[in-house]
């Protein structure tokens, strides 16, 4: 039997917007490598449906929880209940996020703060509720999801690559911030992955320019529960 890559039997991962997309591969992932799981959204239907997909065959505990990451006291309030429940927290992932584009001129102050809340300010947020405890083990693992959004741009993107540039700073000072005490923060930005977020915004024609811009030709697919692609 292939030997897996990670070992993370007695951890526990906590990812936001782990109900689907990239959230939900990334949760499996770490499920299939022996780390209990929490997952939250704002959508309870969904993590209902997420959850039994992501523990099934994997032997691990796992909680889901119904959060708005836009509401600071209900950020507060994941981390404590991820907690509560699972005694720790080694490892989460900052992927909730979203995309409303406007032109740079029509902007609006609610879809600005509400996308700056969500994309950034909430990263903030769960940090500081869930760094103490790592500090006090001396070890932890945050990963923040960029974009290649955050490194290039488009019309009608600035507020979402704002926010993804902003995410790359914020995880390079963290990452002199925390390391002395053991945590590490690294920043990942995804290229074109076909996620319902991808799709909401980008007509066909956009889709099939962004694929074209690929060395393969193609959007990825965000991997789905129990599948392992050949080459």
């Amino acid at each position: 039997m292939p030997t897996p890559l990670f070992d993370l039997a007695g951890k526990v991962a906590l990812v936001t917007g782990g109900n689907k997309g990239l959230g939900k591969a990334m949760a499996r992932v770490f499920a299939e490598a022996g780390a209990d799981i929490v997952i939250c959204s704002r959508h309870a239907a969904e993590l209902d449906r997420a959850l039994p997909e992501l523990l099934a065959g994997t032997g691990v505990r796992g909680r889901s929880f119904v959060i708005d990451m836009t509401d600071r006291t209900e950020v507060a309030l994941l981390a404590k209940s991820a907690m509560d429940a699972m005694g720790r927290v080694d490892i989460f992932v900052k992927n909730a996020g979203s995309n409303i584009p406007q032109v740079i001129d029509e902007i609006d102050d609610e879809k600005w703060d509400r996308i700056v809340e969500l994309n950034l300010t909430s990263c903030i947020s769960l940090s500081r509720a869930l760094i103490p405890q790592m500090k006090q083990r001396r070890c932890g693992r945050i990963i923040q999801i960029s974009s290649v959004m955050g490194l290039t741009s488009k019309s009608g993107r600035g507020c979402y690559s704002a926010t993804k540039s902003a995410l790359i700073g914020l995880a390079r000072a963290m990452a002199f911030d925390l390391g002395p005490f053991g945590i590490t923060c690294n920043c990942i930005a995804p290229g074109p992955f076909l996620t319902d977020l991808s799709a909401s915004v980008l007509n066909r024609e956009e889709q099939d320019s962004f694929a074209e811009r690929t060395a393969l030709g193609r959007w990825a697919d965000p991997r789905k529960p129990g599948d392992r692609r050949n080459c």
